[in-house]
């Protein structure tokens, strides 16, 4: 038992990340710790200095109403356990859930009456790195703000994107579709609407053609913004998150003559600070959706 008093910050934070005792156990072999570190003796060691899988419900709560005040009250049990994990909190959903629905009661009610969409998935990716989707959202372009996302559509991951002030075709391909491609690899389809804005990035993607994984399939798509890709999926949640707080604000102040849009120079703040913003609401976002986990059954062979 001795042995393991060493290591006991080490068997805290496995705990604290919900290392089981045979995780820990299996840990302190790999580091060239010899006897005592047995999943009995580990497990005697925890409970003998009352150490606990993760952190108690005190703690959590803190740590929730922390997220709450950073990202507002629209996130709920799922994306908040994702935003958690970037933070390096992991908790169970059920108890995230519990503890958002004792912290903020009229959000969760509020949460608890929105309507969800289910519709038809139009398409199939078989592998990441099949389809990649890039995608607009122009809810802010009124003040000078553009979102341009692109997302796997196997994985529905967020794999790169960019806020600007109008649609840009060097910025797109800079930020969106080359930073896609340098941290994730080619995908052998990049799949859009028909906006101009793309147009540099489907040119370099045809040229790549030769180096792509499958080629029976052109390297790129056009289609409609109504074939509800999974790039499409994500706006609900970038538009009550980010863009409709902003908007609101932004249509009062108009509204009460605080700002002139027709001012070139007031135009230009507007869209600078706004991005700004924006940007950092869509970084929690898109770090806590990359994180949080997708529900779906269980497929057997």
């Amino acid at each position: 038992m001795a042995s393991l008093e060493a290591y006991a910050d080490i068997i805290s934070d496995m705990l604290r990340r919900h290392g089981t005792h045979a995780d820990i156990s299996q840990h302190l072999t790999d580091i060239g710790v010899g006897r005592g570190c047995s999943v009995m003796s580990v497990r005697r060691f925890c409970d003998g200095h009352k150490l606990k899988r993760g952190k108690s419900d005190a703690q959590l709560e803190v740590d929730v109403s922390t997220a709450v005040a950073e990202t507002g009250p629209t996130f709920g049990r799922k994306l908040m356990t994702g935003y958690l994990a970037t933070k390096g909190v992991f908790a169970a959903e059920n108890r995230v859930g519990r503890i958002l629905c004792g912290i903020e009661r009229p959000y969760h009610e509020a949460r608890c009456r929105g309507l969800r969409n289910f519709n038809p998935v139009p398409y199939h990716a078989a592998y990441m790195g099949h389809k990649l989707h890039l995608d607009q959202n122009e809810k802010l372009a009124m003040f000078g703000v553009t979102h341009v996302t692109a997302v796997d559509g196997y994985s529905s991951k967020v794999v790169a994107h960019a806020t600007m002030p109008v649609k840009n075709n060097l910025t797109i391909y800079e930020e969106v579709y080359r930073a896609a491609v340098v941290n994730h690899g080619m995908w052998d389809q990049v799949r859009v609407d028909h906006g101009k804005e793309f147009y540099l990035s489907l040119f370099i993607q045809e040229i790549l053609a030769s180096h792509m994984h499958n080629q029976d399939k052109p390297p790129y798509c056009q289609t409609t913004s109504t074939k509800n890709h999974k790039v499409e999926r994500m706006w609900p949640e970038v538009n009550n998150r980010v863009n409709y707080p902003l908007k609101e604000a932004l249509i009062n102040l108009t509204d009460q003559e605080l700002l002139d849009m027709d001012c070139n120079i007031s135009r230009y703040c507007v869209s600078n600070l706004t991005g700004q913003l924006c940007c950092l609401g869509i970084k929690r976002l898109v770090d806590a959706w990359n994180e949080h986990r997708i529900p779906g059954m269980l497929k057997t062979i």
